[in-house]
């Protein structure tokens, strides 16, 4: 009934591990025996179910908020549609291509699945909308926690989610109602990787021996970085989230690429470059996005040069030549662990 191609899925997944294609009866077999095995190897659960392959859609997602005394809110949608093997790596506030009409429909849905289920704290419900007509979705799935890309949400609307999360584990109601809710401007959030992407994006653990984190207008960082960092191979290699925020999608995407241009990681491939390149494409520009979009622009065939390896290997080739000891490149960040978790340029208001 469901025809192909179908997604073969693990029952437990999520971040796109466990996921197989199955175009074809032939191929089925195969792509279920190769998620259960990395559900199993993952999640600790071979099961996986069938899922119906959408063509080109929008992966949009709704934020939600709710307390233990009956109140339930959602803050709007984040667009989640650019991915890299089933993974998110740019999300943004509001949907370029979101309308009141579609919101408010997708919201409404988002709440009326919470509420059956008794929901309370932060959760997201995430949806696949058809690109063609945008009118009709369909439910993904439900996460039960933050999200890592709640901070676009947080910067448009103006709630402190994490904040809103304690107050309801002290028993205390949410501090607006849905009235209360508006979206201001946008924001776009890029992740970033210490991954390899001329080397098919393998993860590159190390020693970060240089760093030169953005600053400015509309700029947050949520990092891990600090000179002398040893990026771990057990993890997941996401080690920094930076968000831009401005007063309309335009601002914001010049504001992020400012900031790519000046983020700058020593010791590491990072990530960096491949984002800065995929934000300038026209077609991100344009709002013309879906789950395929890097393959149909075939962003990963260019072969991308890291500009945070230059001082580096000036530093060794004066070594060699001279053998002298290289400085250390140190960060212009102070190392205080309490300032470097900050938000210096960020301010929370009242909903």
């Amino acid at each position: 009934k469901l025809g192909f191609p179908l997604f073969v899925k693990a029952d437990a997944g999520g971040g796109g591990k466990g996921m197989r294609i199955a175009r074809s009866p032939e191929e089925l077999l195969a792509s279920m025996e190769s998620a259960a095995q990395e559900a199993q190897a993952a999640f600790g659960d071979p099961a996986v179910y069938l899922e119906r392959q959408l063509q080109r859609p929008r992966h949009i997602e709704i934020q939600l908020l709710g307390d233990h005394h009956g109140n339930l809110v959602h803050l709007g949608e984040r667009e989640c549609s650019v991915q890299r093997r089933h993974q998110k790596i740019v999300e943004e506030c509001p949907s370029p291509v979101n309308d009141e009409d579609l919101r408010e429909r997708l919201g409404q849905a988002a709440l009326a699945i919470a509420r059956n289920v008794g929901y309370y704290s932060a959760g997201t419900v995430e949806f696949l909308v058809e690109s063609n007509d945008l009118k009709s979705f369909y439910f993904l799935e439900m996460n039960t926690r933050l999200q890592v890309e709640h901070p676009v949400t947080e910067m448009v609307t103006n709630v402190d989610i994490v904040c809103e999360q304690i107050r309801i584990a002290a028993g205390q109601k949410l501090s607006g109602r849905q009235e209360d809710v508006r979206l201001r401007g946008a924001a776009i959030e890029c992740r970033i990787y210490a991954e390899d992407p001329a080397n098919n994006f393998l993860p590159s653990p190390g020693t970060v021996t240089e760093l030169a984190e953005p600053a400015g207008p509309g700029i947050r960082n949520d990092s891990a970085l600090y000179c002398g960092y040893q990026i771990p191979v057990h993890y997941d290699p996401l080690v920094s989230k930076l968000i831009a925020y401005g007063n309309s999608r335009d601002e914001a995407i010049q504001r992020m690429l400012r900031a790519l241009g000046e983020y700058r990681v020593g010791g590491i491939p990072t990530t960096v470059s491949f984002l800065r390149r995929l934000i300038s494409h026209p077609d991100f520009r344009n709002g013309r996005l879906h789950t395929g979009f890097l393959e149909e622009h075939r962003l990963f065939d260019e072969e991308i040069t890291e500009n945070a390896f230059i001082p580096l290997a000036g530093a060794a080739l004066e070594h060699l030549l001279n053998g002298k000891k290289p400085r250390e490149i140190r960060s212009q960040r102070n190392d205080n662990r309490w300032k470097l978790t900050s938000r210096p340029n960020f301010y929370w208001r009242k909903w």
